[in-house]
């Protein structure tokens, strides 16, 4: 059964134009938003190659979106939470996005770019994308900040650590690092309204810090902005139950469970189906407390 059509929530909007308040949108379904993953990459942790050529990568987000994902992000440079990414130049990151994302836009549902590009943040903006998520809060290409403000786009702020040190503090280390970026974003004309943040799981922290920022979610609240979590298939699931990024299903719902209990407002995850299940009977059994 296809999702997308006129009786779709977000088809007239889709057929219309831009959403002038993607984030308004989403956040009003009043329950937990699953995110869609998209990656059109040859390297990605987990699914890196599967989805490098266009017709498979679309044809992903058709599947993404009929399983219930409430919008796609959609990245072509792999993050790689656990270092050995390669980089790639714009041209490339361009090359790989340009057959995919024009006609993703088209498929009824919000698109956010994953990337860390103020140049590609600009081109997706300018094809319809209607959100930014930035791996490195606003913090290492200093554009970034212009090209939100001046979309007037939603951007998710993610915090971020060139390498793990397990002797630090990482709930102070994220608390200060959000501060400096909304400081960041205020300086340079960025609504409050339009900003997320996202602890980064499994980015530049170990197991133990990654499961810590999980279960003191709440302590962020503080910042008044929804909490994005990308625990899906994040090697700290490893580290409990030894397994392949591709066995962890039930890690990651169990996390992604656990911080929409703690507070997440969106979930960002490999596996939307199953996802979409398991918030729905969560808060089915919520409900009836």
């Amino acid at each position: 059964m296809t999702l997308i059509g006129p009786s779709d929530p977000y088809w007239q909007t889709a057929m219309q134009g831009a959403d002038p308040d993607p984030l308004g949108r989403l956040l009003g379904l009043n329950r937990p938003v699953v995110m869609g993953i998209l990656n059109v990459t040859p390297d990605s942790f987990s699914d890196g190659g599967e989805f490098l050529d266009p017709y498979a990568a679309v044809q992903h987000a058709r599947q993404l979106i009929e399983e219930g994902a409430d919008i796609i992000d959609v990245g072509a440079e792999s993050t790689r939470p656990y270092g050995g990414a390669q980089p790639i130049t714009l041209e490339e990151e361009l090359r790989r996005l340009t057959p995919v994302l024009p006609t993703i836009l088209h498929l009824g549902r919000p698109v956010s770019i994953d990337t860390m590009k103020p140049a590609v943040a600009l081109w997706a903006l300018g094809e319809g994308a209607c959100m930014v998520n930035d791996v490195w809060g606003l913090q290492r290409e200093p554009d970034m900040a212009r090209v939100v403000a001046d979309r007037g786009v939603p951007v998710v702020i993610m915090h971020n650590r060139y390498k793990a040190e397990p002797s630090i503090n990482i709930i102070s280390d994220i608390n200060a690092f959000f501060s400096y970026s909304l400081d960041l974003a205020d300086r340079a004309g960025i609504a409050r309204d339009r900003i997320v943040l996202d602890p980064g799981i499994g980015f530049g922290k170990t197991p133990e810090q990654s499961m810590e920022a999980i279960a003191k979610l709440d302590v962020f609240q503080k910042f008044e902005r929804p909490i994005l979590v990308g625990a899906s298939r994040k090697r700290f699931i490893d580290s409990v139950v030894p397994s392949e990024p591709s066995e962890r299903l039930g890690g990651s719902i169990a996390a992604h469970i656990l911080a929409v209990k703690n507070g997440a407002r969106i979930v960002r995850t490999h596996d939307v189906a199953e996802t979409v299940q398991a918030l729905r009977v969560a808060e089915a059994i919520w409900s009836a407390q």
